[in-house]
């Protein structure tokens, strides 16, 4: 059978997609799944709110964390009323928390955390974050002038998971985030950087096979075998694991 990836999705009000008849919806974009199936993975979609970790990660052979809004400040003593802040969503940050501290502590399946999911992965073990990087920066190379899609180069340490992972160790990244890692946790260490410094991957120190990337693999990873390699080193190490 094919390796299952539990892929998470948005909160239930990260998206407005309300309509006259329902106001609520959990939602992912399609490229995260399209991404696994050609990786030869089946996803299943793990919505915020689940209480049953243990039992969804019993079923599943690899977990992809996926983008979204910014955390809650206050999972890493930040500033709550800094303007820049997008949606927030406890219910999913709830969730996504305990996901990481679950993979770390008990399952160890191989995990892949994109964009919000590896500062997810940072904030869980103990990690900080940049409310907003442009702060901090002279340019900000992250984001295009309207706040959303822009390229950039990343430099990934040769002996790396995702260098290993891409069988490359200079990309170029589709990325749209306005936060990231300020203190590194002391379980992870860094993966790639941007040209500025910024942090763009990590991976746990100790275990084998989890790491993050701040950038969106899944925007071109149709067309750019480097990014699509992320997901099929992921579908590859659930299956030889299974």
């Amino acid at each position: 059978m094919k390796p299952i990836i539990a892929v998470t999705t948005y909160g239930r009000f990260e998206k407005d997609i309300s309509t006259a008849w329902y106001k609520e919806h959990y939602s992912l974009p399609a490229l995260y799944v399209d991404a696994v199936r050609r990786a030869g993975g089946i996803p299943l979609l793990l919505p915020p709110g689940e209480k049953y970790i243990a039992k969804v990660l019993a079923r599943v052979d690899g977990v992809l964390v996926t983008g979204g809004a910014d955390i809650y400040p206050t999972e890493y003593f930040g500033n709550s009323e800094h303007p820049e802040l997008t949606e927030l969503d406890a219910e999913r940050d709830e969730t996504e928390l305990a996901l990481i501290h679950y993979l770390v502590d008990e399952s160890e399946l191989p995990t892949l955390c994109i964009c919000r999911g590896m500062q997810v992965l940072n904030v869980a073990l103990g990690g900080t974050l940049h409310e907003h990087i442009a702060d901090s920066l002279t340019e900000d190379i992250h984001r295009g002038e309207d706040g959303g899609w822009t390229t950039h180069s990343v430099i990934v340490l040769p002996a790396s998971l995702p260098a290993k992972a891409m069988q490359t160790d200079l990309v170029s990244t589709y990325s749209g985030h306005h936060q990231a890692i300020k203190e590194l946790a002391p379980d992870l260490r860094v993966s790639a950087i941007a040209p500025d410094g910024v942090i763009e991957a990590v991976e746990h120190s100790e275990l084998p096979w989890i790491f993050g990337v701040q950038w969106h693999p899944e925007i071109t990873a149709a067309s750019d075998p480097t990014q699509q390699r992320l997901f099929d080193a992921l579908v590859q190490e659930a299956d030889r694991q299974s």
